[in-house]
């Protein structure tokens, strides 16, 4: 992951991320409990909103001190745990439909990484007709990990026969929460201490691991270079990483609680557009995927698709990984069922998904077409979601 802006140089914090989790928590006391007008309402979705990107910006401050691999794997982990309290917070709240919110959230938080970020990423990498290279090694195995959490989670309990309906027993749940927390753990062992350079940018990779360079094309300007880049900027101090860390804690409980205090006007808005329930999934997923989005997109821009694929797996990963588990341990106390279970449609998209990706993975190296078809599929499932 490439470091953030100036803010991360360890001289400062930005004064609106700063600002924006000390004023949400001090809402989140204030309208606590209460009935709120619409004005109200307005100001605390952008404080929730605002409390999402101010903790992904401290979670970067933290990870550039950290260093890359593990930077992204702190991003990663901080934006699953705003996933899971946003899904807790509203499934506790017992909305109709909230029996399947944790798979709806999950299952397009996998399409929005696996389709519109790595498509995305690799349209504004290979923007002047270039080809992009970036380690299939890594990739391939970041990728066969999300595709088996995908369908251990989300496609299994659709055909398991134990219970009627998408859903797992008590022990099917136990085996999958087990089995995707234990794969997501091997995979950070692997991306971070045996096999750290699979997830180097190519040009950073150490020489017996170092894809052969793709030549330019013709048009390509061998200076162009981004004059914003802050790849190298220096480490932030100990003080700044300390207090981005406290900023972070508290703009997750700002989330938290924002989330909660809002579940129900969330829900009743869905409703009352006539869109079914799994929106509410999606826009979860989108909320919290966006400081990703911009991060993979400013990588792709300088080059560095390796990041870009690293934060949109990872998160991916992460999403099913971690939210999983911690769902079926909430579960525990949570009333109602747990609707895990993909339909068909949404089995067919990920099926082409897997297909798509390991065409995209295989060779090493990208076009522009490749990205292209990425976006179409992000773009289908998120009209299918509103229109079924």
């Amino acid at each position: 992951m490439t470091p953030p802006p100036a803010t991360t140089s360890g001289k400062s914090i930005n004064r609106s991320a700063t600002a924006l989790p000390l004023l949400a928590v001090l809402a989140l006391v204030a309208v606590w409990g209460r009935d709120l007008p619409v004005a109200v309402e307005v100001v605390v979705v952008l404080l929730l909103a605002g409390s999402v990107l101010a903790a992904v910006h401290h979670a970067e401050v933290v990870a550039h001190r950290v260093g890359e691999p593990f930077g992204s794997l702190i991003l990663a982990v901080a934006v699953t745990v705003i996933e899971v309290g946003l899904i807790i917070t509203l499934m506790i709240s017992g909305g109709p439909g909230t029996a399947s919110l944790a798979r709806d959230t999950v299952f397009a938080a996998v399409m929005i990484t696996c389709n519109g970020i790595v498509g995305l990423s690799l349209l504004v990498a290979t923007a002047r007709g270039r080809v992009t290279p970036f380690n299939a090694e890594g990739t391939g195995a970041a990728l066969a990990t999300v595709l088996t959490l995908a369908v251990l989670s989300l496609v299994l309990p659709t055909f398991t026969t134990s219970t009627p309906g998408p859903e797992f027993t008590g022990a099917q749940l136990a085996f999958a929460a087990v089995a995707s927390l234990v794969l997501y753990a091997l995979f950070v062992v692997v991306q971070n201490v045996r096999h750290r350079d699979y997830f180097l940018p190519v040009e950073d990779a150490p020489a017996q691991r170092r894809r052969k360079p793709v030549p330019p094309l013709p048009d390509a300007d061998p200076d162009d270079t981004d004059p914003d880049d802050d790849e190298h900027a220096a480490a932030p101090s100990t003080r700044t990483t300390l207090a981005s860390l406290g900023l972070l804690v508290a703009a997750l409980v700002a989330v938290v609680g924002l989330a909660k205090v809002e579940s129900t006007t969330i829900e009743n808005a869905v409703t009352g557009a006539g869109l079914p329930h799994a929106v509410v999934g999606v826009l979860i997923a989108l909320l919290i995927l966006l400081p990703e989005t911009i991060a993979a997109a400013r990588n792709a821009r300088r080059r560095r698709v390796q990041i870009s694929l690293n934060l949109a797996l990872g998160s991916a990963m992460a999403s099913i990984g971690l939210t999983i588990p911690a769902i079926a341990i909430a579960s525990i106390w949570l009333d109602g069922p747990l609707l895990l279970g993909l339909g068909p449609t949404q089995i067919v998209l990920l099926a082409l998904t897997a297909a798509v990706s390991i065409l995209t993975v295989m060779p090493g190296r990208a076009t522009v077409l490749q990205g292209a078809v990425h976006v179409s599929v992000c773009a289908a499932f998120l009209f299918l979601a509103t229109n079924p």
